[in-house]
């Protein structure tokens, strides 16, 4: 599936080990996976936030609110667990279909990475804010675009 990024065990277990809350998947009714979101938090001061590493839906699940219901509960766990100020997630620019859905759940483009997909092509840097965040500091956009040796973390 093209859409969908893939990462060695060793990533996965990783992500499991240390951000265990922010690592979730759905079943269907047979035990099937539906899908899965893996995150993680990070950043300091105000910039402390929830990161969606990866949100993967199975074809066959796509466009019943499999990925809406992964979001919500990641953006929970980064509030209620890690107190962040933020969720962000990067997505390719071509990828206008994961564009319209997020924004459909809240997230604003904060701004453009250039070449961060290998060098090849440039994401969004998406985000949401959060209560923490109550004057929404965290997504007011930037005006230019970042090179990826430049962002935070």
């Amino acid at each position: 599936d093209p859409l969908t990024e893939t990462y060695n065990l060793s990533f996965y277990m990783q992500y499991i080990s240390r951000w265990p809350s922010m690592c979730a998947s759905y079943s269907d009714a047979n035990g099937r996976l539906m899908g899965y979101i893996l995150g993680k938090a990070e950043g300091n001061g105000k910039l402390w936030h929830g990161h969606v590493t990866a949100v993967t839906v199975s074809p066959d699940y796509r466009r019943l609110g499999v990925a809406k219901q992964l979001m919500a509960y990641l953006e929970k766990v980064s509030e209620e667990v890690y107190t962040a100020y933020f969720v962000d997630l990067f997505v390719r620019v071509s990828n206008n279909l994961a564009q319209v859905m997020y924004n459909s759940l809240g997230y604003t483009v904060y701004r453009r990475v250039l070449g961060y997909y290998s060098g090849e092509e440039d994401a969004f840097d998406m985000r949401k804010a959060l209560h923490r965040d109550k004057l929404k500091e965290s997504v007011i956009p930037l005006p230019h675009p970042v090179k990826p040796e430049d962002l935070e973390w």
